[in-house]
C-alpha cells in the first residue's frame, strides 16, 4: 500500500510532464498567422482588460512563466517572450488570465497567495521531515510531515481551480481579441490542457505523501 502511494504519484508526474513537454514542442513550432508574440499577446490582453498596472518581464528558463500578485509583474520566459508560435501565444494569455483574476479580486486566487509564505516555509521542511523521519524513523518527525503536507495538499488543490479559470481566460481573450483565429485555437486548448494536467498531477502527488505520512504516523 506504502510503495503504491509512491510509485502511482510519481508515474503521473513523469507522465504528466511528457505530456506538457510533447504539447509545447509540438505547438512552438506553429506561428500564428496574427504574427504577434507573446509579449505582445500579453500587452493586448491586458490593455482590452483596462490594466495598466502589470509590469511584462522577460525571465530565464523553459516554462518559468508565472503571475506574481504582490509585484504585479507578469514575468514570461525568453522563448514565450519573444516568440511568435501559438504555444508562446496560450502561455502568455493564461498567465494574463492570473493578472486578470487579481484584478477582480478571484477568491481562489486570494486564498493561494496567503498561503504562500507558509507553503514556501513548509517546503523547506521536507528535507529534514524525509531524513529524519523515513530514514531514522523519528516519529516527531513523521507526524510534523503529515501537518506539512497537509498544508501542501491545500495549497495544490485551491491551485486547480486557479490554473484551470486562468486558462478559460486566455481562451476567451484570445479568440475574443482576434489575435488568433478559431482554427489556430486546438494548439492552444491543447498547450493548456496538458499544462492543465500537470496541476492535477501536483494535486495527486502530494494527496499521496500526505496518506503516506499518516499511515506511517500511526505505526
Amino acid at each position: 500500500m506504502l510503495l503504491l502511494l509512491i510509485l502511482i504519484p510519481m508515474l503521473i508526474g513523469i507522465w504528466a510532464q511528457m505530456k506538457i513537454n510533447s504539447a509545447y514542442s509540438r505547438w512552438s513550432k506553429v506561428p500564428s498567422r496574427s504574427g504577434i508574440s507573446g509579449a505582445e499577446a500579453a500587452r493586448e490582453i491586458l490593455r482590452a482588460a483596462g490594466i495598466n498596472d502589470v509590469e511584462i518581464v522577460r525571465v530565464r528558463g523553459k516554462l518559468t512563466d508565472h503571475y506574481n500578485p504582490s509585484t504585479k509583474k507578469l514575468a514570461l520566459s525568453a522563448q514565450n517572450y519573444a516568440k511568435t508560435n501559438l504555444a508562446a501565444l496560450g502561455v502568455a494569455a493564461h498567465e494574463v488570465g492570473h493578472a486578470i483574476q487579481d484584478r477582480q479580486g478571484y477568491l481562489p486566487l486570494k486564498f493561494r497567495s496567503a498561503l504562500v509564505p507558509i507553503t514556501s516555509f513548509s517546503s523547506k521542511l521536507l528535507p529534514f521531515i524525509i531524513l529524519g523521519g523515513l530514514f531514522f524513523g523519528m516519529m516527531g518527525l513523521i507526524k510534523l510531515g503529515v501537518i506539512v503536507y497537509l498544508i501542501l495538499t491545500v495549497f495544490q488543490l485551491l491551485t486547480l481551480p486557479v490554473e484551470f479559470d486562468a486558462s478559460r481566460r486566455a481562451r476567451a481573450a484570445l479568440s475574443g481579441s482576434g489575435i488568433i483565429s478559431e482554427s489556430e485555437m486546438d494548439g492552444v486548448e491543447k498547450t493548456l490542457n496538458a499544462a492543465g494536467f500537470t496541476y492535477v498531477a501536483a494535486f495527486i502527488a502530494s494527496l499521496s505523501n500526505l496518506l503516506f505520512f499518516f499511515l506511517l504516523s500511526r505505526d
